[in-house]
Order: C-alpha cells, then structure tokens, then sequence
C-alpha cells in the first residue's frame, strides 16, 4: 500500500523544479508614434533553448558566448512570430540584444524597431511566440499608441487585436487586470500548493490524535471562508504597498519565504501545531505571497491614469481565481471526507507531496541550486 503513493510522489518529483518557476512568460513594450515603432521584448533564456538549441555544450548552463553566437537566429525566430500593422505591414528588426535577469532566471532583451506604412489609425498586433509548443505561454503586453497606453495579456486565443489612439476606457481597463489576476493565482503553483495545504483539512476535525470528517457542510464552509479571505486580505495588503513602490524586497528573500510558507503549512497537516484558526496562519503568510504577486504586476506595469482601478482588478481577479478553485474542491472533499481515499490517500499523501516539492524549492532558491531539471 505504501509503495504506489511513494511511487507516485517520486515521479512527480521529476516535474517539481518546473512547479517551482512561474509559467512561461514574455515581456513586450513597443511604443508606436506615428510610423515610427520602438519595441523591447523579453524572452526567457530557457524558452529559446527550447525552441532553437543555445545550450552547444549541453552544460545545461547558457552563456552570453553562446546566446551571441546564435544572435541572428534568435532575432529572425522572434520576429517571425510578431506582426505589426498601420496601414500595411510594419517591417521589424532587432537593432541590439542584451541579457537580464527576471524572477524566474535569464532573459534575451531584444531591442526592436520599425517603420508602419501609415502614421495613423489603427495598430494591429499578431503574436505567436511560443504557442506552438507551449500551450501556457502568454506574451505580457504594454503597448503605447500616439501617447494612448494599452495593456494586455496575450495567449494562443488573442488571435490578432486592433489598438487605436483613443483612451481606453476604465472598464476595458479593469477587466484586462481582472484577466490577469485570475491568469496568475491559475498557474502559480507556489500560490496554489499553499492554499491547498491550508484547504485540505478544512473538511476534517482533529481529535484524538487522529482527523475525522466535519458532520456538516457548514462548517467547513466557515473555516473555507476565513482562511481565503485571511489569505486575500493579506496579499492585497502587501501587492498594494509593492505596487506602489512602497516596500521593496528582494526576489530571492520573497520566493524563499512563500515556499517556506508552503513548507510549513503541509507539515503543519501531518504534525498539527496549528488545528484551529487556520486563517491566522493565511493571513501571517498571506503578508508574503503578495509580494510574489507584485513581482507580476512590476512586469506588465500599471498605467497611471487608472492605477487604483487597475490595482483593484487584479486583486479581485486573485479572489476569482482562488474561489473558484475553493468551488471545485471543497464539494468534492466533503464527499470523501470519512473515506480513507481522502484521509489517507488524499490529505496525508498530499501534504507529504506538497512538503517535499516545497523543501526542494526552498532549498534552489536560498541557495541558488538547481536540484532537479526541468
């Protein structure tokens, strides 16, 4: 009985390094004036070895020697996936390339420009980058025409989108933040594990030195309910005061401490310290994962006509995405409460998943190792 949940967990342990890191993203700002267009576009090291080869020596480590070598490679795959249109095509070439670091390792810096046919009307904007091998990569997208900013989140569904000189309205504002708050709580594992960890005994009481099924619906409801709100709470606290440049921390110190937090939340499942008030432990620990969400919010920018509004969106856009994932579990872990699937196979086996991925995470980002391959 033992051996298939050790297994299981060692084999998903294969995976856990890609757990670690936010999904794959790319960072595009252009800046169209009239004809003329100005762009900076970064592209994940790891993400251009996978679609081109920069990695010559198989070191697992790509050097700026390399990434130089295959330059004019990079720029040619790059730009045959973005298209720019003002009154025909917009021709792009990548005038210098640079290398940065983000939270989530190396980037490519592509510096960019152009001449569109027209120096008015509409701009659009086709964007492809990735897409055909890499369902979850999104393209984040701050665009200024003539002066007007637009923001957007741009994935295998956009298709191609139309951006004009008008001011965009607040509402279409606060929906794209919305979008990509909900986008973010999705694919932030970290997030994710945290907040499982906190949910899986919500629908079983400790007693006894063993954990029993709640008699009603209603009280795991309420325990649900204050450690997502605890949870959100907090995190908009410190999302805000990051946001807002505020309070700065660093990145390194920020991912240590939330897979810390996760850490610390599944042992406190199969060693209970903490049985009641769980939301205290969601709201201390919340203060933390808001700068995680912050570091999002650095990177696609937050216009300063609508900056609470937008503020505001993303926040609620977080909340949607937690509730609704608090939809599709609490129901189904209260069904299974009193079997011993759950009991044993669900909450003690998944705390112990979840405390391990967490260890390996907390163990690469302190001390900067890389202890499985993606």
């Amino acid at each position: 009985m033992t051996l298939r949940p050790a297994l299981f967990i060692a084999l998903l342990c294969v995976h856990c390094s890609v757990w670690a890191h936010k999904a794959s993203d790319s960072y595009l700002v252009i800046a169209v004036k009239g004809p003329e267009v100005i762009a900076q576009w970064d592209i994940a090291l790891r993400d251009i070895d996978f679609a081109i080869g920069l990695d010559s020596n198989g070191n697992g480590e790509i050097t700026w020697g390399e990434l130089r070598a295959r330059q004019a490679n990079v720029a040619a795959w790059a730009l045959s996936r973005l298209e720019l249109q003002r009154g025909g095509s917009c021709p792009l070439k990548m005038t210098s390339m640079q290398v940065d670091s983000h939270t989530d390792g190396g980037y490519a810096v592509l510096h960019i420009a152009g001449v569109c046919p027209s120096s008015s009307g509409d701009l659009r904007l086709g964007y492809r980058l990735l897409f055909d091998m890499d369902s979850l990569h999104r393209g984040l997208l701050r665009l200024t025409v003539d002066g007007t900013s637009h923001v957007s989140v741009l994935s295998p569904g956009s298709g191609e989108l139309r951006f004009d000189s008008e001011e965009v309205s607040r509402l279409v504002q606060f929906r794209e933040y919305l979008i990509e708050g909900i986008w973010h709580i999705w694919i932030g594992f970290d997030h994710i594990l945290f907040l499982l960890s906190l949910l899986l005994p919500a629908v079983l009481v400790h007693s006894g030195n063993r954990w029993h099924g709640v008699t009603r619906f209603g009280d795991a409801w309420r325990e649900v309910l204050w450690v997502v709100t605890s949870f959100t709470a907090a995190h908009s606290i410190t999302l805000s005061l990051a946001a807002l440049g505020w309070i700065s921390l660093p990145s390194r110190l920020v991912e240590s401490a939330i897979a810390l937090s996760v850490m610390l939340a599944a042992a406190n499942n199969l060693w209970p310290l903490v049985e009641h008030r769980r939301w205290v432990v969601a709201f201390c620990f919340g203060l933390i994962h808001g700068f995680g969400f912050a570091s999002v919010l650095a990177e696609l920018g937050l216009p300063a006509d609508a900056l609470l509004l937008s503020l505001i969106g993303f926040n609620l856009g977080v909340e949607v995405g937690q509730m609704a994932i608090v939809a599709v579990f609490l129901p189904l872990a209260f069904v299974l409460r009193n079997s011993r699937f759950y009991q044993f196979g669900i909450f003690v086996w998944g705390s112990r998943l979840i405390l391990l991925v967490a260890t390996i995470w907390l163990t690469e980002r302190a001390l900067d190792l890389k202890l499985v391959s993606s």
